[in-house]
């Protein structure tokens, strides 16, 4: 089977398109600002880019300079203002302003930020799940995509399982169920970890072939349920009670955000673990997991490897272009409340964008794919898309990738990109897609 990746003639533009996109490349300038959180392993470059979708004007400028320097999440947060104005959710984005890296990922923190209590990480212990909550009907059993990941021979007894709680704030959705596998013997030296994340309605234990099989080939696998879902939810609605009441009270992000957060909190615990290398930490995720992994390495560079299955879309482009149903039908219960509560006879794009600045803020605007994609730069990452998806337009994400081919190739280091579009498939992870994603983690994570 033949890939193709991005961007190809599977992504068609118009003429004028293209001459747009031509004067985003030829309008790049030559300017550095310090970015202080860029991976210790990164190579020094300085980036600039010009913003705009196909009818948004290139005057938004990103600004990078990658520096030598790793930090936990403690001076992250700490680096960030104290408060945010969620009324005007994308004060980055007016037409005058230039904003370099590392204030757009402050923001994002301010962001995430605001809508939680924060409380000290700590660590609880937690018993084994024996049978996950899952929030589909009716329930799946399996999935030969997952259980097709490449492993090594070895018996079920080999592997070490820890089950633990992560305390990451006073709400009770801030007590994150962790799974951990590895080899027995793993904790004798510090190997490479991986953080899997489930799709929507899914938990952790759903992911239990591709941590095995992860396991087995010497890596510590780890996955958590992700808000609402699984140890975090109470019954078959809790996700989509989550969203409606976040539009209602404006005071959660369940869609993306929250998730965020823990994964932030998640990095600080992973890279203080005696068995762990804290420079080779990968993360994945399918579907609504590809969302919080590549929004999670966008804002915590301690990811060192990424690769998003399904799940990287441009949600501006979507409403610009008219393209957001799939997407909103996946959880269309709050899209409906919000259309009644704003009076519309129907989902339109105004309801669309309201939406999401509500409970979201910032996901439609400065950090959506545009942004976000760019800025794992040079970060090894791979993005795993089906070419007929319709959550995930391919289309929508012309721009966003081009752009992420730039900061590479400034970066000096353009095989660290790499985006496929596998031919003939909708929203759906498939073998193929684990076994590039299996790759890449071996390529950039393991020690020959």
């Amino acid at each position: 089977m033949i890939l193709n990746s991005f961007p190809t003639h599977l992504l068609p533009r118009s003429p004028l398109a293209e001459a747009r996109f031509l004067h985003q490349h030829n309008t790049c300038g030559e300017e550095d600002l310090t970015c202080p959180r860029i991976n210790s392993r990164s190579t020094c470059c300085s980036t600039k880019y010009s913003h705009h979708y196909l009818d948004h004007p290139p005057q938004v400028i990103i600004k990078v300079q990658q520096q030598l320097k790793q930090e936990d999440s403690d001076s992250l947060l700490m680096d960030s203002p104290s408060e945010v104005d969620l009324s005007n959710p994308s004060p980055l984005m007016d037409s005058s302003s230039e904003v370099d890296l590392s204030t757009l990922r402050s923001h994002f923190i301010n962001v995430l930020k605001s809508r939680r209590t924060q409380v000290p990480v700590s660590v609880k212990p937690a018993e084994p799940v024996v049978e996950c909550l899952i929030q589909e009907t009716p329930r799946p059993t399996r999935s030969e995509a997952m259980e097709s990941c490449p492993r090594e021979n070895f018996e079920k007894d080999q592997l070490v399982e820890e089950n633990l709680y992560l305390i990451t704030e006073e709400d009770e959705q801030g007590r994150v169920p962790v799974l951990i596998l590895s080899l027995i013997g793993s904790e004798q030296q510090k190997r490479p970890a991986i953080v899997f994340l489930h799709s929507t309605n899914k938990c952790k234990e759903w992911l239990r072939p591709l941590l095995e099989a992860y396991a087995s080939r010497g890596y510590i696998a780890v996955a958590i349920d992700s808000r609402y879902h699984g140890e975090r939810a109470k019954n078959m609605t809790t996700y989509k009670d989550a969203l409606v009441e976040s539009w209602e009270k404006g005071d959660t992000m369940p869609f993306i955000f929250d998730t965020v957060w823990d994964l932030i909190k998640l990095a600080d615990y992973l890279s203080r673990r005696e068995d762990i290398d804290p420079s080779r930490i990968g993360i994945t995720g399918e579907s609504l997991g590809g969302m919080h992994a590549i929004f999670a390495a966008f804002v915590d560079t301690r990811y060192a490897v990424v690769v998003p299955i399904i799940g990287v879309q441009g949600f501006r482009w979507a409403i610009d272009n008219d393209q957001w149903q799939a997407r909103v039908n996946s959880i269309k219960a709050v899209f409906e409340k919000a259309r009644a509560d704003l009076g519309k006879d129907e989902i339109d794009k105004e309801v669309v964008e309201k939406l999401w600045d509500r409970i979201a803020p910032g996901l439609a605007s400065e950090f959506d794919a545009p942004y976000s994609v760019p800025a794992i730069s040079p970060r090894p990452l791979l993005i795993l898309n089906g070419a007929e998806d319709p959550r995930n337009p391919i289309a929508g994400l012309e721009i966003p990738f081009a752009k992420a081919r730039m900061a590479y190739s400034d970066a000096n280091c353009p095989q660290n990109f790499n985006a496929i579009a596998e031919p003939g498939i909708g929203h759906m992870i498939t073998s193929l897609m684990v076994k590039e994603a299996s790759e890449w983690f071996d390529k950039f994570l393991k020690l020959n």
